[in-house]
């Protein structure tokens, strides 16, 4: 099976173990998630990372549009608007994404984003260094296990490891007191010069700015370690506390992949899911202060 085949069917199983984990472990985040509105989450569509397929897979609805239909669409400030790789949207509609943010808006993206929408509206803060990675994996170090952005994805003590698309953008940080690192990666900052792989910064009133650097939705994973060998079965049983009659439900959809597999998958799968959760409670607290005013 490629690597293709075999990552389709590693996303596929990580929405089945997102759900059943979230059920036990987080139930309440689970219903917030559940109740999602279509008009919650905007995608920009991209020709290179897809992140709409990680959202049908964990069934949260989101609005499709093409790159041209940015400037002709309304943003409000309690949406996601989510843009995906490379995206090439039009300088007339760079603007109303600033303006987005500013009024409390929350823009996630990923890889040439950096250099194509952020580094252009957002100069002060971040840009590309010009280095672009080769087809390439790279072990990364979670600074705040407690973020809740992070939340439920990193477990074990081994290092994972961030697959680098070919030609992926490193992010040079420009304000270091208002862009905090999520995750950064030592061997990343050796390769190509910079450390950050997930970056954060809040700008105007309320608003957030999320970028990483390679795509939510992966191509292949790299198992270098004895660890990432395992099974996946394995996976959800030691790191996840799936007991044996959850395993053995889940027998199917892991069948065949490793825990390299499965562990990539689910950390972007639980990655965007935390970031639709976070950005929800976010607006409720929002409309529980107006409403106190």
């Amino acid at each position: 099976m490629g690597d293709f085949k075999k990552m389709e069917q590693a996303y596929k199983a990580s929405s089945k173990i997102l759900e059943k984990r979230m059920a036990k472990d987080r139930p309440m985040d689970l219903e917030i998630l559940k109740k999602v509105k279509e008009s919650s989450i905007i995608i920009v569509a991209g020709s290179y990372d897809r992140v709409e397929i990680v959202l049908d897979m964990i069934k949260v609805p989101y609005v499709l549009i093409q790159p041209e239909e940015v400037s002709q669409i309304e943003l409000k400030p309690n949406q996601i608007l989510i843009i995906n790789c490379p995206g090439n949207i039009y300088d007339e509609a760079l603007p109303k994404v600033k303006e987005f943010v500013k009024r409390g808006g929350f823009l996630l993206t990923t890889d040439w984003v950096l250099q194509n929408i952020l580094e252009k509206i957002f100069p002060e803060f971040v840009k590309y260094n010009q280095r672009p990675t080769g087809d390439d994996c790279v072990a990364v170090q979670v600074v705040d296990k407690t973020n809740k952005f992070l939340e439920g994805i990193f477990k074990a003590d081994e290092e994972p490891i961030w697959w680098l698309e070919s030609s992926s953008y490193p992010i040079e940080i420009l304000d270091k007191e208002k862009v905090k690192v999520l995750v950064p990666s030592k061997e990343m900052e050796q390769k190509y010069g910079e450390a950050p792989i997930v970056i954060t910064f809040n700008y105007g009133d309320g608003g957030t700015v999320l970028h990483m650097t390679s795509h939510y939705y992966l191509q292949r994973a790299e198992l270098r370690t004895k660890r990432h060998k395992m099974s996946a079965k394995e996976y959800i049983q030691s790191e996840m506390a799936f007991t044996d009659e959850e395993a053995e439900e889940m027998k199917t959809d892991l069948d065949g992949l490793t825990l390299g597999e499965a562990e990539s998958a689910y950390s972007t799968t639980q990655f965007i899911s935390n970031v639709i959760v976070e950005q929800q409670k976010k607006i409720k607290k929002r409309k529980e202060k107006k409403e106190e005013k």
